[in-house]
């Protein structure tokens, strides 16, 4: 698969649904992430300083790693630990494994 491709939907389910709440917080924080990528558009559209610029897409890599460490938490506490008490660890394991090499590139 090409590194900058995104991977096809896993079809599974996570172990524990995530409640509403956890749904609105990852939204919000996405949809902030949107404004600020939105703000950083205008500022190269309004030739801003490269600095300025570089500054912004900063904060953007941070609060976007913010949001995926948040969804990896989880993803251990819930789908990983429900896996290893089923007796299913390994694979669970393995799929954590690959997505947190992913993640951290």
């Amino acid at each position: 698969m090409c590194e900058h491709t995104l991977p096809e939907n896993s079809g599974k389910k996570p172990a524990k649904p995530r409640t509403d709440e956890e749904k609105q917080a990852v939204m919000n924080r996405l949809k902030r992430i949107e404004g600020q990528v939105r703000g950083i558009q205008k500022m190269v559209e309004n030739d801003r300083y490269c600095v300025d610029v570089l500054v912004q897409i900063s904060a953007i890599n941070k609060a976007l790693n913010k949001v995926g460490y948040s969804l990896l938490e989880r993803h251990t506490h819930h789908c990983v630990a429900g896996a290893i008490k089923k007796g299913e660890g390994e694979e669970a394991i393995d799929e954590l494994m690959k997505v947190i090499q992913q993640f951290s590139k």
